[in-house]
């Protein structure tokens, strides 16, 4: 049976090109995926508009050109297996804040899953400045990020309730139908080191696959090469066993951590590079939207927990002998705690680990390849993932 996926996200994240990969990664794999740009299809029924400028059109036209370009892609579903539609849920432009979807249409489509990816305000304000015109401050991509991942959310939701498919509560990132028919709802980082196409496509195509958020301390071990080393080696191999959502992914902290400094040294001007761009960004504007950066992490940490099976940490020791065990990885160790999923740690530290982590915690392990080894045992490692393929 086939897979349909409704993928949105704001404008500036290069879906296309991220969905290019997932194609590929599936083709290799044996399984042929039709991927839709409706901006794509678009441009292609209205050739007097110039590139970049399809949302200046008049709401009415451009609304008229989306409602044809779905419905040749639902002409698609009677003979294509695997779709993919990428679009967006909303637009914050022009014409300020207006939706980018019609239910009726997207009922009728009738996704399995509904993926919103998402990149830091840096690289977002990056693409924005090489491919499109369009004025905006930090401020207006946070809010607009913000506002697609609800309006996401709420899409899945509205389908599924014209499709008579009950919904569960808003956040919960899920329909509460029959087992195999609920549509589901995902965030996903389309990556910093490297894009996440190949857990975009396990997501997608390889269900059976556990679904892990990976938790380790980042900001207190960024002076710590060997440690860093450690932790690299724990992402990879997570990432080589399961469909893994990785905080790392999206380090949007290291741009507040910068001008921080920045503004305590009275500096009133960054310079970084992004996706190999030059980028200068006004200190007090990145301070200003600080607040919003940090509300954002812890939200968006939670709700990559939430939508995992299951949560493993990995817990460094210090060069001090202590463990790294930061607020942050005990809170989200609590939150996975709560939300009933299965907790495992990895305990690299001399010191014996408190109460507040063995009493939460659905086993402890002393080293990666330990887990490993308990996690084949428990058939969470299917044969096919241990030969670390797609």
């Amino acid at each position: 049976m086939g897979m349909r996926t409704i993928v949105t996200g704001t404008v500036g994240l290069d879906k296309g090109p991220y969905l290019e990969q997932v194609r590929q990664i599936a083709a290799r794999a044996g399984q042929e995926v039709q991927v839709c740009h409706i901006g794509e299809r678009m441009y292609a029924e209205a050739p007097d508009v110039a590139s970049g400028r399809i949302l200046d059109l008049p709401l009415a036209r451009l609304h008229q050109l989306r409602r044809s370009v779905i419905k040749d892609i639902l002409s698609l579903t009677e003979r294509t297996e695997n779709i993919i539609i990428n679009t967006h849920a909303t637009f914050r432009w022009k014409h300020g804040l207006f939706p980018a979807f019609d239910f009726d249409q997207f009922a009728q489509f009738g996704a399995d899953v509904y993926v919103c990816l998402m990149d830091t305000v840096d690289a977002v304000h990056a693409r924005l400045l090489r491919d499109h015109q369009a004025d905006h401050s930090l401020k207006d991509l946070l809010v607009w990020r913000e506002e697609e991942t609800l309006a996401t959310e709420l899409m899945m939701m509205g389908c599924s309730l014209s499709n008579n498919n009950p919904v569960g509560a808003l956040g919960s990132g899920k329909s509460v139908g029959s087992a195999g028919s609920a549509p589901q709802f995902y965030t996903m980082a389309v990556g910093c080191e490297q894009v996440t196409a190949k857990m975009f496509y396990r997501l997608i195509f390889r269900p059976t696959i556990r679904k892990v958020y990976i938790s380790f301390p980042m900001t207190h071990v960024g002076n710590l090469p060997e440690i860093r080393a450690q932790i690299e080696h724990f992402r990879r191999e997570t990432k080589r066993h399961f469909t893994v959502f990785d905080p790392a992914d999206m380090e949007e902290y290291q741009l507040y951590q910068k001008a921080l400094a920045a503004s305590e040294r009275g500096q009133k001007v960054i310079e970084i590079e992004r996706l190999g761009q030059p980028l200068r960004f006004d200190v007090a504007e990145i301070m200003q939207v600080a607040g919003d950066i940090h509300a954002q992490l812890y939200a968006r940490d939670f709700m990559l927990i939430d939508q995992a099976e299951m949560i493993i940490s990995y817990i460094p020791e210090l060069t001090d002998g202590k463990p790294g065990l930061s607020s942050g990885v005990e809170r989200e160790l609590q939150h996975a705690h709560e939300a009933t999923k299965e907790v495992y740690v990895i305990w690299r530290a001399r010191a014996i680990p408190s109460p507040f982590i063995t009493e939460t915690a659905t086993k402890v392990f002393t080293g990666i390849e330990e887990a490993l080894e308990y996690f084949n045992r428990a058939g969470y490692i299917k044969p096919q993932d241990k030969r670390s393929r797609n």
